[in-house]
């Protein structure tokens, strides 16, 4: 065989196979395995409550059934306690009442305080609870939980007018099924998320800076249009007589740096700044300060943000520093949550919120605050 004709018969193979390779085509299937769930609530009112007292250990008062998910549940309200060893400290239990019914729920009691309607101390299962009335099984059909001592659910609220209120939201998982399979055909174009917040955050590395801040002694690069749209104050200034014009930098000198970079972060992603290495007090400190900031700029989103952050790291360490702050800055959200915090504490909560700076310069510099908190805390008793 000729070098000519062994070139030759070794394109057209490989010709042959790219052509192969050009018209090969996948046939890819999907199918689809699914969970559902219901979910719904039942309020359970406890009306006489010191009158339940004595019934016995082990004995208890039943609400109404109600049905969630195809299956019937049940409180049950035990004042005496499950055994001698726990009388004196009621109970309440959770109970399948579907007869022989095996069921996976979540579940989330918890009492209501009677003043405002508010939901507050509870039990939520952090994860599915198997329920069986099925004989034999090894499930139990109800889950038990103890419940505060009379003094302190008065004192906090929860039994007023000689009244208890229990709520139970329940979501039950209900059959998994799995959908027909079949070929990947799609009649929609996923959209991606918008990236236009990462793309304004590039702006902080101060590419196409037109102004510079000047703060403590740190020089932070901006750019008017985005300032002018995010804050009037910024944009005042930006315009007014704080700006060196020969320089085109305006000094701050009413912020701490790092507050100020964590204010620009917001201005250019609409988000906080990672701050992971700032824990507890630390942390909350920062996000103080920040809403000092959001407060001066105008900036009512962050100052939002700034309060819901916050609102959730409340305890009796930071309760009365937290309610002097949003007082001074007009936070009424944030008030209104130190207020019901504070209100519903007991003793010894209340003793040690007393014992911190923070309580000490509350008194001092925001009496009336103090003043509106025990007046509150009369009309609810009364």
């Amino acid at each position: 065989m000729s070098p000519s004709t062994t070139c030759s018969s070794e394109e057209d193979w490989i010709g042959s196979m790219a052509s192969t390779a050009e018209h090969t085509t996948v046939k890819e299937t999907v199918s689809r395995c699914t969970t559902e769930t219901a979910t719904g609530a039942h309020t359970f009112e406890i009306v006489g409550y010191s009158l339940k007292k004595g019934i016995g250990t082990g004995k208890s008062y039943e609400s109404g059934t109600f049905t969630v998910g195809g299956y019937t549940w049940v409180l049950s309200f035990c004042p005496d306690g499950l055994t001698k060893q726990q009388n004196g400290n009621a109970w309440l239990h959770l109970r399948l009442v579907s007869a022989n019914a095996e069921v996976r729920a979540w579940h989330e009691v918890r009492l209501v305080k009677r003043a405002s309607g508010a939901m507050g101390s509870g039990w939520t299962s952090p994860e599915p609870r198997t329920y069986s009335t099925v004989r034999g099984s090894n499930f139990p059909s109800s889950q038990s939980f103890q419940m505060k001592s009379d003094q302190r659910l008065e004192a906090s609220g929860y039994i007023k007018d000689d009244c208890l209120a229990v709520r139970c939201e329940i979501t039950v998982i209900k059959e998994t099924r799995l959908e027909a399979t079949g070929l990947k055909v799609s009649g929609r174009i996923d959209v991606p998320p918008s990236d236009i917040t990462a793309h304004l955050g590039k702006l902080l590395e101060g590419e196409g800076a037109d102004v510079t801040f000047s703060v403590g002694g740190e020089l932070f690069p901006a750019h008017k249009t985005l300032l002018f749209a995010r804050s009037p104050v910024l944009k005042g200034q930006l315009l007014g007589p704080m700006r060196d014009k020969a320089t085109d930098c305006v000094i701050v000198d009413d912020i701490q740096p790092e507050v100020f970079r964590a204010l620009l972060h917001f201005i250019y992603t609409d988000s906080l700044p990672d701050l992971g290495d700032l824990e507890g007090d630390d942390y909350c400190e920062m996000i103080r300060h920040l809403l000092v900031a959001a407060d001066i700029y105008v900036m009512d989103r962050l100052k939002m943000l700034c309060q819901s952050v916050l609102a959730k790291k409340l305890d009796t360490k930071t309760v009365a520093t937290t309610l002097g702050l949003a007082d001074l800055h007009n936070c009424n959200d944030l008030k209104e949550v130190c207020i019901e915090f504070l209100n519903s504490s007991d003793e010894d909560d209340m003793q040690a919120v007393m014992e911190t700076k923070g309580y000490a310069n509350l008194k001092r510099s925001c009496p009336a605050v103090l003043v509106e908190v025990y007046e509150r805390s009369k009309r609810r008793k009364t």
